[in-house]
């Protein structure tokens, strides 16, 4: 299988599912299975490659003029995504064979899920920013398909819609940065990018594409103001909220600050920017998990949590942060893909998510127990998980802040490790309250809807595959330290880096701190009612739901008003504002860039029968415009067009008086035709005198504008005329001695040729309406 073949192939197979549902009818998900399956193989043997230092490539030209090229690179950082999207890809596909009802509209659920795992896999092998950016945006269109699967649900409409308005105004704004990059730089490759990073701080632009960027990247991944899509996207079935609330989706913003570290990345800005608001979603994302209810939005909150750590790590920038990061960015996939199939087991197996209800589960649910057991404990940082491992690595790179490179901060350093111990002991004690309350406090619940029972083996396969790999690599990191973690620390450094993780770290602050939190965590959960109650009488942060909630209806109601005042129904309201648009804009850019230069020291006498002659254009406009009768004006308007056509002849330009001629002569042949169906001629009595005002002001400054342009034209030549070139080659290349005609049927053949025909199909067009109007008239007198 081809490097592009691995991009492309879930949009073939997508293509294909609703042939394939036909021929495989519900066993559609074990087929679509295959896929993912296959790519994970192939991402298998690129191991040695990548683990090496070469990176494997695809180029191809797409529109090189403006450097938009499908090139493709996978290097360690793409890799390690590439292993999640395809992995967890493969556990969620299976284990919603299991999930979902075969009453379920299975083909668009695979077709949804197959469009987004190419996005996926786009956006993080993509070496080209614009086919990134495309890729990106599909994420944001097939995950809004997938959360409001259930449309029939008006939760699931409203998440879905909140998830794509959102996530699609960051892209807009990355865009815009993106674009300033290639102001900047020149080009839209990646490495080419990272390899000018000097010449992009050292710019003017550097704040401004950071922001935009970082607007894209956090909106993307939920972090704070933008964090509240995520508990609203929870409405989707639980195998999509596996798949793009724990690995995928929301990692897209991670792997984008990952990706531009190396041309934004190093500066305080940068620094204060990501690791503050990577901060505050963790302490904001554990601090509201502790007050929710529902298992899967305990869960969303927690990921925004666990995304802000991963966040943080990464914006300090130092290598061990980094690699701390990008360890806990894997672990997390472990431990949360597997919590959320064991919410969806037991919300399947029991009928309700709501932990009020739910208790001692342990005894009727062994397996689903020693999940949500074994995930919990690895998010809450417990030893011997890995999430221990990548926790410990966060406290070290908080408590170790002041480093070389971020000496300014000195003053505050403490408040790093204070928020990080902070945020961690609530995590401790959601993750704890998770399991225990669920599986172990009391009897067996008697109040979910359903009796509970341990799930299918299809069911908990998954969940168990997951969840073994945090105790895998928590007993064994080497498995992956060298391997995945090591590639992935240095595509982001561009630097050589040795990785080497471990459980034993001797007597230091950051095991200290681990204690503290399991302690400390262990007396809140014992307290947890009290510690509800007392988080319950703190004031309520200021929501960004409450401002979505009235921008969105605020927007549509003043699109809507806008709308009512612009579609009148009237052709010349819709004029006005065109000749408005047009007198703002181009009479604006005058202004503004000091256009208006006229010179009158080339212009020709101007004869006595050419004034003449203007009197008469003008007469004969007016005359459109005043005269009441319609007949009138058709003939005024007709000499306007006859002493054009005359000027042609003065001006020694037959072609274009014959064309003129006859343009003419049709235009009043149709009128006069069409004289019996025209509307009813407005009287002077017909149009307000408000209206009429209008119109002549808006006449006049169009006439001002024209005329502004013309000699402002006139007055500045910037190039040689063009006429030069065709009076010296008509006779050259083209065989005339007419210019004029040279040009139409030589130097602009194809152009008259499609001109001839628009005119030929009008002609037609004409002819036919003329001979259905005599048809019918025959007919309605044979009638009579």
């Amino acid at each position: 299988m081809s490097f592009l073949a691995v991009v492309l192939s879930p949009f073939i197979l997508a293509m294909l599912v609703p042939l394939l549902r036909k021929a495989a009818g519900n066993k559609i998900g074990w087929v679509v299975s295959l896929l993912p399956l296959t790519l994970f193989i192939w991402l298998v043997k690129q191991l040695p490659t990548v683990m090496s230092g070469e990176p494997v490539t695809v180029f191809y030209n797409w529109v090189p003029s403006i450097g938009v090229n499908f090139s493709l690179y996978l290097d360690g950082l793409s890799l390690l995504f590439g292993f999640l999207i395809t992995g967890i890809g493969f556990a969620v596909i299976v284990y919603s064979i299991y999930y979902l009802s075969t009453k379920e509209n299975l083909t668009n659920f695979y077709v949804f899920i197959l469009l987004f795992m190419g996005a996926m896999l786009g956006v993080v092998m993509s070496n080209n920013l614009i086919l990134m950016y495309i890729f990106w945006e599909l994420t944001s269109f097939s995950s809004f398909l997938l959360i409001g699967f259930w449309y029939h649900k008006e939760r699931s409409r409203y998440g879905a819609q909140k998830s794509m308005l959102i996530t699609v105004i960051g892209g807009f704004s990355m865009l815009a940065g993106i674009v300033m990059l290639w102001v900047l730089t020149g080009t839209f490759e990646v490495r080419e990018i990272i390899a000018q990073a000097a010449l992009i701080k050292e710019s003017g632009f550097y704040i401004p594409i950071t922001i935009l960027v970082l607007l894209g990247a956090f909106s993307k991944s939920a972090q704070i103001p933008f964090h509240i899509w995520l508990p609203d996207a929870m409405e989707a079935p639980t195998p999509i909220s596996c798949y793009l609330h724990s690995a995928t989706m929301v990692k897209a913003g991670i792997y984008l600050i990952a990706r531009m570290t190396g041309a934004l990345g190093g500066t305080e800005f940068w620094f204060l920017t990501v690791s503050s608001i990577g901060l505050g979603s963790l302490m904001l994302g554990s601090y509201l998990a502790l007050k929710q209810k529902d298992l899967k939005a305990i869960l969303a909150f927690s990921t925004i949590s666990q995304l802000g750590l991963i966040i943080t790590l990464i914006g300090y920038g130092t290598p061990g942060a980094i690699m701390g990061g990008i360890f806990h960015l894997f672990n997390h996939s472990a431990f949360k893909g597997s919590l959320f199939l064991m919410v969806g087991i037991v919300d399947h197996e029991t009928g309700t998510r709501d932990i009020s209800k739910l208790r001692g589960l342990a005894k009727v649910m062994p397996y689903t127990a020693a999940i949500a057991v074994i995930g919990s404990l690895a998010m809450a940082g417990v030893p011997p998980f890995n999430g221990f491992l990548s926790k410990e690595l966060f406290f070290t790179a908080s408590v170790e802040a002041v480093t070389a490179n971020l000496a300014f901060i000195h003053p505050y350093a403490w408040l790093f490790p204070l928020i990080a111990l902070c945020a961690s002991i609530f995590t401790f004690v959601y993750s704890v309250s998770i399991f225990h309350k669920v599986f172990f406090s009391g009897e067996v619940t008697k109040e979910t809807p359903k009796h509970p029972h341990e799930a299918p083996v299809g069911l908990l396969l998954p969940g168990l595959l997951l969840v073994s790999i945090n105790v895998i690599i928590g007993l064994f990191p080497g498995l992956v330290a060298k391997s995945i973690i090591e590639p992935a620390v240095v595509a982001i450094t561009g630097a050589p880096f040795y990785v080497k993780i471990y459980h034993w770290h001797g007597l230091n602050l950051p095991l200290a701190m681990s204690l503290v939190v399991i302690i400390v965590g262990l007396v809140l959960y014992y307290r947890l009612d009290q510690l509800k109650a007392a988080l319950a009488r703190v004031p309520g942060t200021p929501s960004s739901n409450r401002f979505y909630d009235w921008a969105v209806p605020a927007v549509l109601n003043g699109a809507l008003r806008i709308t009512n005042i612009q579609m009148t129904g009237f052709l010349r309201d819709y004029n006005l504002f065109i000749i408005l648009y047009t007198l703002l804009v181009v009479g604006g850019t005058i202004f503004m860039k000091d256009a208006l230069i006229i010179s009158t020291a080339d212009l020709a006498e101007v004869a006595f029968f050419e004034v003449v002659m203007a009197l008469i254009l003008v007469a004969g406009a007016l005359g459109v415009v005043f005269l009441k009768s319609r007949l009138a004006a058709i003939v005024s308007l007709g000499v306007v067009g006859y002493t054009v056509a005359l000027l042609f002849v003065i001006f020694r330009a037959p072609d274009l008086a014959l064309t003129q001629l006859l343009v003419e002569t049709v235009t009043l042949a149709l009128f006069l035709l069409a004289f019996s169906r025209l509307p009813k001629f407005l009287s002077e009595h017909d149009t307000p005198a408000r209206v009429k005002g209008i119109n002549v002001v808006a006449a006049l400054l169009t006439g001002a504008l024209a005329t502004t342009l013309t000699l402002i034209g006139h007055s500045n030549k910037y190039f040689e005329p063009i006429s030069h070139y065709f009076i010296e080659n008509t006779k050259k290349l083209g065989g005339g001695t007419n210019a004029v005609n040279v040009i139409l049927v030589d130097f602009r053949g194809l152009d008259t040729l499609g001109e001839i025909a628009v005119l030929g199909i009008a002609g037609l067009g004409v002819y036919a309406m003329i001979k259905l109007a005599i048809r019918k008239g025959g007919k309605a007198h044979e009638n009579e």
